[in-house]
């Protein structure tokens, strides 16, 4: 038990010793990062003074990153002024090579060419550089106006489809515009009828709202004079509302004594007394009985073929 509490007190020690290193370490890069960050704003700016900034580990940490990308870029510039610079005097070297060449063999100088020629020899050395050529030998121009030819046909193909296509949009700009056109015209409309009928419907509501404050006044009206009447000695059922009920039970009645009127007319044809009624009866069955014999005598007037 001892043994292992002694072990354990020692991993813990030892993981607070730990993160005491990991702390210390992790304060000594922030404090280089900022040391270095501020060693680099002072060569920026030299004698003048560094603009105000928060300092904390955001701002430090993006120009710390920003330091990085301009000291690699000013490494690249270096390297690429190194090379120029190379280049310059390997060319410086070539030309004094061909020029001891042409001087000594064949005794030419820049003095002793003419103006022509230096014209002409200018003229070649301005083409060459134009053209981008590796020497001034007739292959490489050959090649050159060769691949500048090339290039010029892929242009003028690119330049022609970049024209069609911007023919197309131009017509798909063109409709579109119309389009927003007609629908901007038919929004001011739509806006317009609606004006209008907002307009009209606020008449109509002004109308309703008139109406209805004068019925409310006449129904008043009508019921005070109802009052002064029945007070002067007017019988109540010749009051609107006495009135508007008998008209209303009036109208039921009419309505319920419908069927009765029907049914009391179907009668109105019948004769008055029972001896008439036995003479309208027989006379009816005489007439019947004289419709049948010529219905008889005309079926058998017509003729039937023999099978």
């Amino acid at each position: 038990m001892a043994l292992s509490g002694r072990k354990g007190r020692g991993v813990r020690e030892d993981r607070r010793r730990d993160t005491g290193r990991n702390i210390r370490t992790g304060t000594e890069a922030g404090t280089a990062t900022r040391a270095g960050v501020t060693l680099w704003l002072k060569k920026i700016y030299g004698d003048m003074p560094i603009p105000e900034y928060e300092v904390n580990e955001r701002t430090v940490d993006i120009l710390h990153e920003v330091m990085e990308f301009n000291e690699e870029r000013d490494k690249d510039v270096t390297l690429l002024i190194e090379d120029m610079k190379d280049r310059a005097t390997k060319y410086e070297e070539g030309a004094k090579y061909w020029q001891d060449i042409l001087g000594e063999s064949l005794g030419l100088s820049e003095g002793s060419l003419s103006l022509e020629a230096n014209k002409d020899l200018t003229d070649l050395v301005e083409s060459a550089l134009d053209l981008n050529v590796e020497d001034t030998s007739l292959t490489s121009f050959y090649s050159a106006i060769n691949n500048m030819t090339s290039e010029l046909y892929e242009t003028k193909s690119e330049n022609e489809e970049l024209e069609l296509e911007l023919n197309t949009l131009t017509k798909k700009l063109t409709s579109a515009l119309v389009l927003e056109k007609k629908l901007e015209e038919d929004i001011e409309k739509l806006k317009e009828s609606q004006e209008a009928e907002k307009a009209e419907a606020e008449i109509q509501l002004k109308d309703l709202k008139f109406l209805e404050n004068k019925s409310v006044d006449l129904k008043i009206r009508i019921s005070d004079a109802e009052e002064k009447l029945v007070a002067m000695g007017m019988d109540q059922s010749l009051t609107h509302e006495a009135l508007m009920k008998s008209s209303e039970e009036l109208a039921a009645l009419e309505k319920e004594i419908e069927p009765l009127k029907n049914e009391v007319a179907s009668y109105h044809d019948l004769p008055l007394s029972i001896p008439l009624a036995r003479v309208k009866v027989e006379e009816a069955r005489k007439e019947l009985q004289a419709l049948e014999e010529e219905f008889t005598r005309e079926v058998q007037a017509l003729p039937f073929e023999k099978t």
